[in-house]
Formats: structure tokens, C-alpha cells, sequence
């Protein structure tokens, strides 16, 4: 779209494009790291708690992390990610658990 200002002879003085589209924010994951000490209770337990899985969800996300050592917890906008990862490293820590979780552009 095409927006223009005009002086009083309908001379243009300036002309300015504008975008009709929004760009979305962009999206991070995030991810929980395997370790040998956590336990698989504790990583559901954060699952449900931080990430408001359901059980199911939550064992089937805690393996795929204790197979493949690495496993996508969700995808966040910047601030949703960050806010994730900070309380998961303060619950781990609180509980004296070594558990990573981290964030990466999607």
C-alpha cells in the first residue's frame, strides 16, 4: 500500500510504502539435555509443571530426552522461551538436579 502527501497544487511531497504484513515474532526452542543423575520423575514432574504437559505427553517426552539425549520441550516466542528455561534451571537447581535446558532458534 502506497500512501502519499500532497502540498497545495496536488504536487507530492513525499510518498511512503507501507507492508500489510505483520512479521511474527521469531520462535525459539526449547530443549532438555540428558544427564546420568536426574531422574526420570523429576524431568515428568518439570514437564507437567513448567510446560503444562499432560503425563502421557510428558513420559513420552522424558524418553525421547533419555534415548536420543536430547529432546524438544515446545516453541516459544524470545521471552516465553527464556522464562522457561530460567525456571527449569531454578526448580532443577533447587532440587539439586544437574538438569540442561536450553532454547535455539526454530
Amino acid at each position: 500500500m502506497s500512501q502519499r502527501w500532497l502540498d497545495e497544487e496536488n504536487e507530492i511531497l513525499t510518498e511512503q510504502e507501507t507492508r500489510d504484513k505483520i512479521d511474527q515474532p521469531r520462535l525459539f526452542k526449547v530443549l532438555l539435555h540428558n544427564d546420568n543423575y536426574t531422574t526420570m520423575d523429576f524431568v515428568v514432574m518439570i514437564l507437567q509443571r513448567v510446560f503444562h504437559k499432560p503425563e502421557a505427553d510428558a513420559v513420552r517426552i522424558m524418553l525421547d530426552v533419555h534415548y536420543k539425549g536430547i529432546g524438544i520441550v515446545g516453541i516459544y516466542p524470545r521471552e516465553g522461551a527464556e522464562t522457561k528455561v530460567e525456571l527449569v534451571k531454578q526448580i532443577a537447581q533447587d532440587a539439586q538436579f544437574p538438569l540442561l535446558c536450553t532454547m535455539e532458534p526454530e
